[in-house]
C-alpha cells in the first residue's frame, strides 16, 4: 500500500471515530510504527490533524475545539442509544428517587430512554424527581408524565445549550441527587474527565460533587482524549458506561479508582 492511500484511509477513520493509535494502525496496515509516524507527521503538516501520545485526533479535537449540540446529535447516534440504555440499568426497576441529567447529546439519549421507559410501564410507578440544566432535555422529561422536573438556570451558553454561570453552580451545590448521569468531552488516566469550557467545567464539576453515585455516559471517542479544563478525577466517578473496552492504560487506571466499566 502506497503511502497516500495509508493517509486517505487514516482521514477516513479520524472521520467515523475521532482518534487513531498508532499501534493499531500500524498492525491494520501491517507496517512499522515509525511509518505510520511519518503519515501522522504528513497529515498534520498538511492540517487534517492533531498529533497527541500515541496517536492523532481529528483536527476538531483539540483542547478546545467544541461542535454545537446539534453537530453533536449527529454522531455515533447508535452507540449513544446503546450506552443510554445500559446506563439507564444503574436506577433499576424499581427507582423512585431523584436523578440529575447532565448537559450532552449523550445525556439526551439517556433522559429519551428514561422518559420511554417510564411511559411504558405497566403498572405505573412511582414519579421520578428529575433534574437537568440543559434546554434541548429539559422538554424530554417535562413531557412525562411519571416526572416531577427541575429545570436549573443560569445564563445559556449557547454551544451546549446549558445554563452556566455562578448562579447555576450555586444552585446545584444545594442538591443531594440519588444518581447523575454525565457526560464528558474527554476522560484519560492521567486527567480524569476534561471539557474545552471551563464555565461547562465548573458546572459538571459541582453535579459530580453534589450526586450519591455518578454515572458517566461517554462513547469510544472520548477515551484517552484531554480537553482543556478538568472537572473530575476518576476517584470521583463510580460508573463509566462507553460502548468499547478501554485502552489498556486508561483501563487500568479506572480500576485503580475502582471504577465500575459497564460495555454497551
Amino acid at each position: 500500500m502506497y503511502a497516500v492511500e495509508r493517509q486517505q484511509l487514516i482521514e477516513r477513520i479520524l472521520g467515523e471515530e475521532g482518534r487513531v493509535v498508532v499501534v493499531d494502525l500500524a498492525r491494520r496496515f501491517d507496517v512499522t510504527t515509525e511509518t505510520v509516524r511519518r503519515d501522522l507527521g504528513a497529515l498534520e503538516e498538511s492540517g487534517s490533524l492533531v498529533r497527541v501520545h500515541g496517536g492523532a485526533v481529528a483536527k476538531d479535537a483539540d483542547s478546545t475545539s467544541e461542535p454545537t449540540v446539534v453537530e453533536r446529535a449527529s454522531r455515533h447516534g447508535a452507540a449513544k442509544t446503546a450506552i443510554a440504555e445500559r446506563a439507564l440499568m444503574a436506577l433499576g426497576p424499581e427507582f423512585h428517587g431523584s436523578v440529575f441529567i447532565d448537559a450532552g447529546t449523550t445525556t439526551a439519549a439517556v433522559a429519551a430512554g428514561l422518559a420511554e421507559r417510564l411511559s411504558s410501564a405497566q403498572p405505573r410507578g412511582p414519579r421520578i424527581e428529575a433534574v437537568t440544566h440543559s434546554l434541548t432535555i429539559a422538554p424530554t422529561l417535562a413531557a412525562t408524565d411519571d416526572v416531577s422536573l427541575t429545570v436549573v438556570g443560569g445564563r445559556i451558553r449557547g454551544i451546549t445549550a446549558a445554563a452556566v454561570g455562578v448562579d447555576t453552580v450555586s444552585t446545584i451545590r444545594r442538591l443531594r441527587p440519588d444518581i447523575a448521569f454525565v457526560g464528558t468531552n474527554g476522560v484519560s488516566a492521567d486527567f480524569g474527565l476534561s471539557t474545552p469550557d471551563p464555565d461547562e467545567a465548573s458546572v459538571k464539576s459541582a453535579i459530580v460533587k453534589s450526586a450519591r453515585r455518578v454515572v458517566v455516559v461517554a462513547d469510544a471517542s472520548k477515551h484517552d482524549r484531554e480537553l482543556l479544563v478538568t472537572f473530575a478525577s476518576l476517584d470521583d466517578i463510580d460508573v463509566l458506561v462507553t460502548d468499547a473496552e478501554p485502552p489498556a492504560a486508561l483501563a487500568a487506571a479506572l480500576a485503580d479508582a475502582g471504577v465500575e466499566v459497564w460495555i454497551a
